[in-house]
């Protein structure tokens, strides 16, 4: 095992030399950080449940077995925290706001540059306008990269069971895009 691959530095900080954990942080911080963010559209938030995140990994590394894939660990400890954090800001009368103002674009902008972003945008929105295991399921799959087995390992589920999650949140996240541009005019 390379000596600088993720488990062998996990395995380095489960023995104690913590001073690996700041490796793995600095692989792994921005794509927990882009993960939290899509998912509650809320920069402090994400900030603060990365640092929980690998708070969570301190505190139970004797845990780590150096089964599977270490990222497939790390988001499934990710997505726990969020959880958590989403049922304590529900439980205290704060629940996750996602902010449902739409986008308006300059009056007389066009150009393929501009219609890209447009595009963009209205992909955002309807990102967001999905239902959260749907959009979960596309943000571990397209924005992070992560394999369909380890997606269902992440949320505990079969292989076959996320094919087809992915299928219909692929499906449902068109059909919003394509109402949001019909609303919009942006066809």
């Amino acid at each position: 095992m390379n000596s600088n691959s993720d488990k062998a530095l996990m395995l380095k900080v489960k023995k104690g030399e913590l001073d690996k954990l700041g490796l793995l942080f600095e692989r792994y911080h921005r794509g927990l950080y882009r993960y939290f963010y899509r998912m509650c559209r809320d920069k402090n938030t994400s900030e603060d449940l990365v640092q929980s995140v690998f708070e969570r990994l301190l505190k139970y590394r004797q845990s780590y077995t150096g089964d599977g894939k270490f990222s497939t660990w790390l988001f499934s400890i990710a997505r726990n925290q969020f959880n958590d954090h989403h049922r304590r800001s529900e439980r205290i009368g704060n629940p996750v706001q996602f902010d449902d103002d739409r986008f308006e674009m300059p009056e007389g902008t066009t150009g393929p540059v501009h219609q890209a972003k447009e595009k963009k945008e209205i992909l955002e929105e309807a990102l967001y306008a999905l239902p959260e295991d749907y959009r979960e399921v596309i943000i571990l799959s397209r924005y992070e990269g992560l394999r369909y087995n380890e997606i269902a390992e992440i949320l505990e589920s079969t292989e076959g069971a996320i094919k087809v999650k992915m299928f219909r949140a692929m499906k449902e996240l068109k059909d919003i895009a394509l109402s949001f541009e019909k609303e919009y005019n942006y066809e």
